[in-house]
């Protein structure tokens, strides 16, 4: 395998499976001439052409919804915004149109259409730049979620979603474009749905998605040196959960601490740990604890960043928390 961006990963699952289906094309704001706001489109207009890579005017709402008339009409839009904050101009068409066309029309009409870029903290962008919204669309039925956390799941799960029949949510992280990963040069398709154990452990049980699976490998890893075998699980998708592979592993180290960026009232780890109290109650040794940003919107200044976002810091006295109930 070779070592690539995730941006990268990105652009190659939208170029083969565009290569592949005459009926994919790419739509948002400065993916064309300017080749992405981060560079995730580069080359693509000089490959596919100005009626398969549009660049749209500044207008959430509309490009949406024409994505979503595409996508009732046969084709296959991938809907790219410049940042998940600017998609809640959108959300009507999301919520609304996308998500239950196919309920609405008694199955008439699927929309298989993508809506993706970056969603949560980028740095010092402050509180309107810097939200987390998986939860909002994990909440909405018709749609899936799909939140990649290195290049290869970016890769496969991206593929898969674009040839998913039905509306997909692709969050990604402007603070990981620049990650490298293993990517196989072969193709290859990851399903949507099947969480990964990335670390195998004993002892405790950590759930994360996403960019904050950095913090739950470096807060493992430490654990580690102090003799505490933590297993990591990926969910990669966030609608539908892999209930079934976090209430296994819970069973095996009998603790568990969820990770995640989003403000903590409605988030998902409130549903997980509901669904882990009741599927393995009897396994657990101690209570649940999550380790969520702080319930503030999130400030411009780095230090005050640095407290109200989710870190190794707070991950680890989490872990210390279920294994001597401190």
């Amino acid at each position: 395998m070779r070592e690539i961006q995730f941006r990268e990963a990105l652009r190659e699952a939208m170029s083969e499976e565009m290569r592949r289906d005459p009926k994919v094309f790419l739509m948002g704001e400065e993916v064309a001439e300017y080749n992405g706001a981060y560079k995730v489109s580069q080359g693509m207009l000089e490959e596919f052409g100005p009626k398969r890579v549009i660049d749209t005017p500044i207008s959430e709402l509309g490009f949406a919804g024409i994505g979503v008339g595409a996508a009732m009409n046969g084709l296959r839009p991938i809907i790219e915004f410049m940042t998940f904050n600017f998609s809640l101009v959108a959300i009507d068409q999301i919520v609304n149109s996308a998500a239950k066309m196919m309920y609405m029309s008694g199955g008439q009409y699927n929309i298989p259409i993508v809506f993706r870029g970056p969603t949560g903290n980028a740095g010092m962008l402050s509180s309107q730049h810097s939200q987390n919204f998986e939860s909002w669309y994990a909440n909405t039925p018709g749609l899936k979620v799909v939140v990649p956390s290195n290049p290869y799941n970016a890769k496969g799960l991206l593929k898969t979603a674009i040839r998913d029949d039905d509306p997909v949510i692709f969050m990604e992280s402007e603070l990981m474009y620049g990650d490298k990963g293993q990517v196989p040069e072969e193709e290859y398709l990851l399903p949507i749905g099947v969480a990964h154990v990335a670390r195998q452990g004993t002892d405790v049980t950590v759930v994360s998605f996403g960019k904050m699976m950095k913090v739950a490998h470096e807060a493992a890893q430490e654990m580690e040196k102090q003799g505490v075998s933590v297993e990591v699980i990926d969910l990669l998708s966030v609608r539908p959960i892999d209930y079934d592979t976090v209430i296994r592993s819970v069973k095996k180290t009998n603790r568990l601490v969820v990770v995640e960026e989003a403000w903590p009232l409605g988030a998902i780890s409130s549903e997980i740990t509901y669904k882990v109290q009741k599927n393995a109650f009897d396994y657990l040794d101690a209570p649940i604890h999550r380790v969520n940003s702080l319930d503030l919107p999130l400030p411009y200044a780095p230090t005050l960043i640095e407290v109200i976002l989710p870190n190794v810091k707070r991950t680890i006295q989490a872990i210390k928390s279920v294994l001597y109930m401190l």
